[in-house]
């Protein structure tokens, strides 16, 4: 794999750290800030929306630029970003600069997996999408216990500090590594919305968003099912949390594959494993040890179809690749927010926790349906890899 691709994948593990480590640096920024906790929530909430409202703006705005210019100006933004989270004096400032920071996250991911994919030949496409992302998993393992550790023990400032650094370790490591020369047809605004157009593309993008919702009514609710359920300790949780990560590593690395193989049967396949895990974890959530190894391969079956959902999309999309992409992005936040939603729902209904596993299966079961739709059925074709 292209020394390239290590550079995109630490670029993806410090947008990663900076979306997620505000979550365990909450309290520390209300103290701090004087404002409540479900107030420093909403530095959370607005961050999402950012992405999923700024990201198909911001690749509209790029459609012009060389892949390699826009994803530098990107990180340039990011670095903005945190360097004015770092700084900023009071909340509102804050939430600005988290707004600033998001803007670059949902185009990044989206235009840079479509440079990973072209770096290496047809049949690598896949894995190269999925090292890429392996950044973001590594994000949720390392990176935000280590920034919120640093938070905790040096002001929760020092976190943005050092995320700040890191990015501007990865744009010189953009400037330098990224090629050059590689020919890009020029895009055009029109063009790339008029890719829009196509049915089965928002086929591919439903697909997206259920795949996010069955994790996302699972993973949302996670701790408190861990607690009150299995009987975990808060230090267990966090060891959970931690085995959960590595879980979501080792399945992006093994999706890759399946996705280089048969897109298609592979999604299809990673659909019915997810559904079938969440069903599981309905029996083995009472009980320690099965419960964190039906978690470990909940998490390995979840992230597996990470880069065949984005190079599924981009393949429907091939005439406006930077936009589907990035609009995937956004889609992924719709359904975190539908699955957060529909969890929430189980338990504002008076249902016990352990029957959250069961809609998030249910999720994944309406994903599966689409994804048959969409790859499988008639004349649906198994999508190419990504856009030239």
């Amino acid at each position: 794999m292209p020394l390239a691709l290590l550079v995109l994948a630490l670029s993806s593990f410090a947008i990663g750290t900076t979306e997620f480590v505000i979550m365990g640096l909450l309290p520390e920024v209300a103290a701090d800030l004087s404002v409540t906790i479900p107030e420093a929530g909403w530095l959370v909430t607005g961050y999402a929306l950012a992405v999923a409202l700024g990201a198909p703006i911001m690749a509209v705005s790029t459609a012009k630029l060389k892949r390699r210019s826009a994803l530098i100006m990107l990180m340039a933004f990011f670095i903005a970003g945190n360097l004015l989270c770092a700084i900023a004096p009071n909340y509102w400032v804050l939430m600005v600069a988290r707004i600033v920071t998001a803007l670059c996250h949902g185009a990044f991911f989206g235009i840079g997996s479509v440079v990973a994919a072209n770096l290496v030949s047809e049949d690598r496409k896949a894995r190269a999408v999925a090292l890429m992302f392996t950044g973001l998993t590594l994000a949720n393992v390392l990176g935000v216990p280590l920034g919120t550790a640093i938070g905790q023990a040096f002001g929760w400032r020092s976190t943005f500090w050092v995320v700040t650094a890191i990015g501007i370790v990865t744009i010189a490591g953009l400037i330098a590594i990224l090629p050059r020369d590689k020919q890009e047809e020029q895009s055009s605004i029109l063009r790339e919305i008029a890719a829009l157009r196509k049915g089965r593309l928002w086929m591919a993008l439903s697909v997206t968003v259920f795949f996010s919702a069955s994790m996302f009514t699972l993973f949302t609710y996670i701790a408190p099912l861990l607690r009150d359920v299995t009987g975990i300790s808060p230090e267990g949780v966090t060891w959970t949390l931690f085995l959960i990560g590595v879980g979501l590593t080792v399945g992006n690395l093994i999706g890759g594959k399946l996705a280089d193989w048969r897109l298609g049967t592979a999604l299809a396949a990673i659909f019915a494993a997810i559904a079938l895990t969440s069903a599981i974890f309905f029996y083995t959530s009472r009980f320690f040890i099965p419960a964190e190894i039906t978690l470990f391969l909940w998490a390995a079956a979840t992230f597996a179809a990470v880069p065949a959902l984005q190079v599924g999309v981009v393949g429907f999309g091939k005439e406006a690749p930077n936009l589907v992409s990035t609009i995937n992005i956004g889609a992924f936040n719709t359904g975190n927010a539908l699955g957060a939603w529909v969890g929430g729902m189980v338990i504002d209904a008076g249902l016990d926790l352990n029957r959250v596993p069961l809609a998030a299966a249910a999720m994944a079961l309406i994903g599966l349906a689409a994804t048959v739709l969409t790859y499988l059925s008639g004349r649906a074709q198994t999508a190419p890899a990504a856009a030239e």
